[in-house]
């Protein structure tokens, strides 16, 4: 068999018997695979030609509903998905991480684009800068999708999820894909692609597969294309540097293998709980996966007068973890990938042992359960142990890809933290400890050589996703060996794909181009009040100035009893005085409530709710005998889609709300947002 790419709109098959891939359990032969014969300029073309602009089309709540609808298709395949995983050697654990983990980044990504982005096709980011001395100059930032593809080349130990989460926030942004998975797994990812073309939830164009070498795709990338890299961190390098990445500055997203390291505190007693929560998680990441993590803690540095009984307790607990076919009842760790990859960790090891002693495993000889040790591509769980890790490079330095780990020791903390930092960059880090003060002093320490750091304990050990999750809304990536780049991390992703600009002009005509009210900008008067007005009649700049309203002493005692508030400015004559107000003041919330009594419109009506206020700045203080009016104006819309047990199709939209004075001085700022009828849903539509 052999496995297939899908490229400019068909499946289609290598032109030569390709690369032979095997069960890694049993060692038969699956499939081979091989790239030879695509002509990877129509692919990029294909993409950027046929995908791009279908995407741009949708807005980002679009894009949203197809990830979310994308996942949930995907989980109904999943069984299927579960029975072509234990080829790869994984156990159910392992291939539910790299299964449904990857289905829930779909569904984190839909949530987080359709809550935080703009159902439009561009996002305005931060706030207007005003640029000139009179108002009628202003800037902005906007965001809008990159005019390429993203190629994404994957590792082989997570062929779905590794996949998945780079695909949603390139997808969410309106740039389409062209996956590239190793080649070990890649019938997995074949699988799993094969379901998302057949749901026909993205345009065509939108996802492209390269099973096999990426040819001289890189060739024939430009200026608005992406790379994102996982993998080696010398592969990665050379691609990174392939010149005409270099030459047009394509941005190139690098997440490498490194040496992560887990620190036990200093105070930590043997038998207490956090040793053994540290206990257990160096073992499961040990185990997991076969140790094949990107994540994996290579690394466990614990307090020397500590080390002979973290080993002990580590070899009992590794003595557990039954190695063999993970479809035999029992066990508990799986294969490696393939042969090559065992070839590959015997090497590794053989390095590790210039500097360090084995104490457990690395022995050619070992139990397999269900499965033999000479046709599966198995390896035992290895630990050493490194009695001075500050005067040697090499475990901070080569990297065994499987079930092997190096204790180190330490006499103080700050030992701990240099050789945290000996790794030169690492992608998760983590510390057990209970002392918060030394979790401070560790975190402030080596943050810098870390992309995400976990603080471990009892207080938060039974919701925590341990050491070697990377989480959606979390930054996955990491400075120095681990490349330098970022992945996830909510948002971030997403506008990694896309190109921020500075924009210039008057007000008005920004408010033009971004749908969101400048400061200074023409404002709209009608004879109808807004709150009357339906979410598709309302226009952006449309604006209401309200009839004025003079605060008395009674507004001010009413206010206070009402609200329970007496703050000494507000009802302590003499003490007032000598505040920094000078005088008896309103209250900052009654001025605001005052404000709605002005602009509300009271009657029934689209306006359905309130919805939320947003960045309140209190400007001038409000004393008695003050007069107040109010400017609400409408600042933006936002459209929200309809489901299906909603009555009414709505839109949320934000007004812009100036309280001022007597001297038409602003005494207060802020946004409101209110829930609002859509007229006519299919016409909006």
């Amino acid at each position: 068999m052999k496995i297939k790419s899908y490229v400019c709109g068909q499946w289609v098959e290598g032109q030569d018997s390709g690369a032979e891939l095997f069960h890694a359990v049993n060692g038969e032969l699956i499939g081979s695979v091989t790239s030879k014969g695509i002509d990877f300029k129509a692919v990029a073309d294909y993409g950027r030609s046929k995908g791009g602009p279908a995407l741009r089309a949708l807005t980002f709540h679009d894009r949203a509903n197809r990830l979310k609808a994308l996942a949930q298709h995907l989980m109904s395949k999943k069984d299927e998905f579960y029975r072509i995983s234990a080829l790869t050697g994984a156990t159910r654990v392992d291939s539910w991480i790299d299964i449904e983990g990857g289905a829930g980044t779909l569904f984190t990504y839909s949530s987080l684009v359709r809550r935080e982005l703009p159902n439009e096709t561009f996002v305005v980011e931060g706030n207007s800068e005003r640029l000139s001395a009179k108002g009628t100059f202003v800037g902005r930032h906007i965001l809008v999708p990159k005019e390429g593809v993203a190629v994404h080349i994957n590792a082989f130990n997570f062929p779905c999820w590794g996949m998945l989460e780079k695909i949603a926030p390139s997808l969410a942004a309106g740039v389409p894909v062209i996956v590239k998975p190793a080649s070990a797994t890649c019938y997995l990812t074949e699988a799993m692609v094969r379901e998302i073309i057949a749901s026909g939830l993205f345009p065509e164009g939108a996802i492209q597969l390269v099973c096999g070498s990426t040819g001289d795709l890189l060739d024939h990338l430009m200026e608005q294309d992406v790379v994102t890299f996982t993998g080696s961190a010398a592969t990665g390098q050379k691609l990174r540097s392939h010149p005409n990445i270099l030459a047009r500055s394509i941005p190139f997203t690098m997440e490498a293998d490194s040496l992560n390291c887990s620190i036990l505190g200093a105070g930590v007693e043997p038998g207490s709980a956090e040793f053994d929560l540290f206990i257990k998680e160096v073992a499961n990441e040990m185990s997991v996966k076969a140790g094949q993590k990107c994540t994996a803690i290579r690394r466990a540095i614990v307090p020397r007068q500590r080390a002979d009984a973290v080993a002990e307790a580590l070899k009992a607990r590794l003595a557990k973890v039954v190695l063999g076919d993970p479809a035999v009842e029992g066990v508990r760790m799986g294969p490696l990938v393939n042969r090559d990859q065992v070839d590959d960790v015997w090497a590794k090891l053989e390095q590790l042992k210039g500097a360090a002693e084995v104490i457990y495993g690395g022995q050619r000889q070992f139990a397999v359960t269900g499965a033999s040790a000479e046709s599966g591509a198995f390896f035992p769980s290895t630990l050493l142990y490194c009695d001075q890790p500050l005067q040697t490079d090499i475990p901070h330095s080569v990297e065994a890809f499987g079930p092997v780990s190096t204790l180190m020791a330490y006499d103080d903390i700050e030992q701990a933290i240099a050789i945290a930092k000996m790794g030169r960059g690492s992608l998760a880090g983590s510390l057990v400890t209970a002392d918060n003060l030394e979790a401070r002093k560790v975190i402030l320490g080596t943050a810098a050589y870390h992309g995400r750091l976990l603080v471990l304990n009892t207080e938060c050990a039974r919701e925590s996703t341990g050491h070697g999750s990377p989480l959606p809304t979390l930054v996955h990536g990491g400075p120095g060996r681990a490349g330098g780049g970022e992945e996830l991390g909510g948002l971030r992703a997403v506008k990694h794909y896309m190109q921020r600009t500075a924009i210039q002009g008057s007000p008005t005509t920004l408010t033009a181009i971004t749908n969101e009210f400048h400061p200074g900008s023409e404002q709209i008067k009608t004879q109808v009040h807004p709150f009357r007005r339906y979410f598709d009649e309302l226009q952006i700049g449309e604006t209401l100035i309200t009839h004025r309203r003079t605060v008395t002493e009674a507004d001010i005692v009413n206010f206070g009893c009402l609200s329970g508030d007496h703050f000494y400015a507000h009802f302590d004559e003499l003490a007032a005085k000598d505040s920094l107000f000078g005088k008896r003041v309103a209250h900052g919330y009654f001025v605001i409530s005052a404000a709605a009594g002005l602009f509300v419109e009271p009657s029934p009506g689209p306006v359905l709710a309130n919805y939320g206020m947003e960045n309140l700045r209190f400007v001038s203080p409000v004393g008695i005998g003050d007069t107040i009016q109010a400017r609400l104006t409408c600042k933006q819309k936002i459209r929200k889609d309809k489901r299906p047990d909603e009555q009414r199709a709505t839109g949320v939209v934000v007004w812009d709300v100036e309280v001022t004075n007597q001297h038409n001085e602003p005494v207060a700022l802020y946004s409101i947002l209110t829930l609002v009828e859509r007229k006519d849903d299919e016409a909006a539509a």
